[in-house]
């Protein structure tokens, strides 16, 4: 078992949009045999981009999975999403991932959701190798971007690799390890690989990159040091071992370069991948608790003696019945099992299980610790939720989901169809949990809200098309939150007397912002935190929770015009009870009005979610660009040349973002391009806050 966990690599490529994730996911197959026909982003025929909407749009939406062999290494591979608006696709994979390879365009560098997706990976300590895809592009530079890796990212990139050439003059790479030249043979689209001698005119450039190679990897690996101070002989060996220390530990990230549309460079990735990526034998052991209450810290190694643990990252709905992605950490899994979700306290059946490839299916009778697949059977399990021995409870760290930033009204056009929309929205939650359906309190109109334009597009398209359930669906609009910029108290008095037994409960309460570095431990992590500080039992203690409840309901619409409150933190400070007739639904209702009543005396305010947006731009429409960003209350923080190109680096408000791409288009002659991210909350100005009341 020792030796084949140390032979599996579970491994994501994740990138901007654009960058070719998908590109050399697709030529990663066909080099491992796993598919025999080359598929293409811009043909609409990639294996990993099976949607309908991924094969239309050429971008990859849903995260999928594929197992192959590769020399021999077993490679757990998943594809992820590079658009901002499916990020949760890359959270929720590397959550379960030992490795990734973060590809960066040779032209466009670290771009926006580069960014977004690297500090993922560090976020779960993921270790990484880097791939700098399309240098036969125009304008390919091998040095900017490794400079970029290093500045932008903090990260500590060290070059395997140098190209020889760049853009229509790029011949392949120079192994600095094994000091040996790859060239591809480009009437056959790089199929034929060949190993040569390194020309002559690279022969300086080489020394003096390996050299700075080796002092790097030797400041990060102490037996390597060694070596170097005391100027003892180093070979290629000790070098990859030193390397894969390194990278396993996370202090530097490997670089290789190449082209994987014309099939240079992957390869030599994939050796790379299983060289220096660790297996699940390499990584610290998952961790977990017994219970939500519990502190004591529970460890779950890779071994198939150990209990059986693990986490379900993806739920995919599917006529035949649902497919529950999962990640075993330990122990082993059969079919025919039944298990335990600690999360819901709820007993499950594995009935199926599959290995996936997209969406292709292999049938296994087994699987065990280290491995993802796709299990059939589960009713009542989440993406996030922990799947155990029922002997055995642990509940492992959960998935933590971004909040939504847009919405619309939506409803079915016709009469009968209101069940079936109900039953579809559910549906669709429990595929994508940044993907959330309320109600207006206001206009009764069902609301859905996503991460973007797009992902609500999708939504809608899913809907129609896949699902057969015809709606109508409003404009974009954003959402908008509540919060408060001064402390104030209340007291909330609930008392009714009816004749039999009344209700009485009175609760005094102070709000005030959250500072922003406070600690909390909800699932909804700023929102609204509770702090109970009632003393002499003033409140007893089983009505603490229904007074929570009561202030957390009330802060669903906040007192301006009803929007979600959040970054709020309430203390309870006093009350009074009464021996009969004091109930959860009276101290519920005090805690309520004593929140409302607080807030509107805490100088309410909106706050409306915040864009990083990156504008590649012609420098002859430089100024266009520019002028309409001030235009649109943005503040540009950077500018950087590139050519004939300028990147904009800014922040600008997601209201004033909608329909961007068709104005960046006729600004710029359609050679403008874009790309926006979330990144904050801040107080709307005050003359566009009077017209959200």
């Amino acid at each position: 078992m020792a030796k084949k966990l140390q032979q599996v690599r579970n491994i994501g490529v994740a990138a901007h949009i654009d960058a070719g994730k998908t590109t050399v996911t697709e030529r990663i197959l066909y080099f491992a045999g796993k598919s025999y026909k080359i598929g293409e982003v811009h043909d609409g025929t990639a294996v990993m981009d099976y949607l309908v909407e991924e094969q239309a749009r050429g971008i990859t939406i849903t995260s999928a999975a594929t197992t192959l062999p590769w020399k021999d290494y077993t490679i757990n591979l998943i594809d992820t999403p590079g658009h901002v608006d499916f990020t949760i696709e890359v959270e929720r994979s590397l959550r379960v991932l030992d490795g990734a390879v973060a590809v960066f365009c040779a032209v466009g560098g670290v771009e926006a959701q580069s960014e977004t997706v690297w500090n993922q990976a560090q976020r779960y300590n993921v270790p990484r190798i880097c791939f700098i895809n399309k240098m036969d592009r125009p304008g390919a530079d091998f040095e900017t971007v490794i400079h970029e890796i290093q500045d932008r990212l903090g990260a500590t990139p060290v070059a395997l690799q140098i190209p020889m050439g760049a853009g229509a003059e790029f011949a392949g790479q120079i192994d600095l390890i094994e000091q040996q030249a790859f060239f591809y043979e480009q009437a056959d689209i790089a199929m034929d690989l060949k190993v040569g001698e390194i020309p002559a005119a690279y022969a300086d450039t080489v020394e003096q990159a390996r050299h700075d190679m080796i002092e790097a990897v030797a400041e990060s690996d102490d037996e390597l040091m060694e070596k170097y101070v005391h100027e003892e002989p180093i070979s290629a060996t000790d070098i990859k071992l030193a390397i894969r220390r390194a990278v396993i530990s996370n202090r530097i990230h490997p670089v290789l370069c190449g082209s994987a549309l014309k099939h240079m460079g992957v390869r030599v990735l994939l050796d790379a991948i299983c060289d220096y990526l660790p297996s699940p034998l390499d990584v610290p052991p998952v961790t977990g608790r017994r219970n939500s209450e519990d502190e004591q810290v529970i460890e779950r190694r890779p071994d198939i003696d150990e209990p059986f643990s693990a986490l379900v990252f993806k739920v995919a709905s599917d006529l035949h019945g649902d497919l529950y992605y999962i990640r075993i950490y330990s122990g082993s899994l059969k079919a025919g099992t039944r298990v335990l979700n600690p999360v819901r306290q709820k007993r499950e059946i594995v009935s199926r299980i599959w290995e996936m490839h997209a969406k292709q299916r292999i049938r296994r009778d087994h699987a065990d610790a280290g491995d993802i697949v796709a299990v059939v059977g589960p009713k009542s399990s989440l993406t996030g939720d922990t799947l155990c021995d029922s002997h055995e409870p642990v509940i492992l760290e959960k998935i933590r989901f971004p909040k939504p930033v847009i919405s619309m009204s939506i409803e079915p056009t016709s009469s009968d169809g209101k069940d079936r929309l109900g039953e579809a929205m559910a549906t669709l939650r429990r595929e994508d949990p940044t993907f959330r359906t309320e109600v207006d309190r206001e206009t009764g109109q069902m609301l859905i809200s996503g991460m973007g334009e797009l992902h609500l597009e999708i939504i809608r398209n899913k809907l129609v098309r896949d699902m057969g359930v015809p709606v109508r669906v409003g404009k974009p609009r954003v959402a908008y939150r509540e919060t408060i910029t001064v402390a104030a108290e209340s007291e909330g008095r609930f008392i009714r007397q009816t004749g039999g037994r009344g209700q009485y409960g009175v609760v005094v309460l102070r709000v005030e912002p959250t500072p922003a570095d406070a600690e909390d431990k909800s699932e909804d992590k700023g929102k609204i935190i509770v702090v109970d500080k009632i003393k002499g039992g003033a409140i007893p203690k089983e009505y603490i929770s229904s007074v929570r409840e009561g202030v957390i309901d009330e802060a669903t619409g906040g007192p301006l015009a009803g929007y979600p409150m959040t970054d709020v933190t309430v203390t309870l400070l006093d009350g009074k009870h009464h021996p009969v007739d004091s109930s959860e639904l009276a101290f519920a209702r005090a805690g309520a009005m004593a929140f409302s009543e607080a807030v509107k005396n805490a100088s309410p305010v909106f706050l409306e979610p915040i864009m990083r947006l990156e504008v590649m731009v012609p420098e002859i429409h430089l100024g266009a660009v520019t002028g309409d960003l001030n235009a649109r209350r943005s503040e540009i923080a950077a500018m950087e040349r590139r050519e004939n190109y300028c990147k904009l680096i800014a922040r600008a408000p997601l209201s004033e973002m909608f329909g961007y791409a068709t104005i960046l288009r006729s600004l710029t002659q359609g050679r403008g391009t874009y790309a926006m991210e979330p990144v904050s909350y801040k107080i709307v100005p005050a003359e566009v806050a009077s017209k959200l009341t």
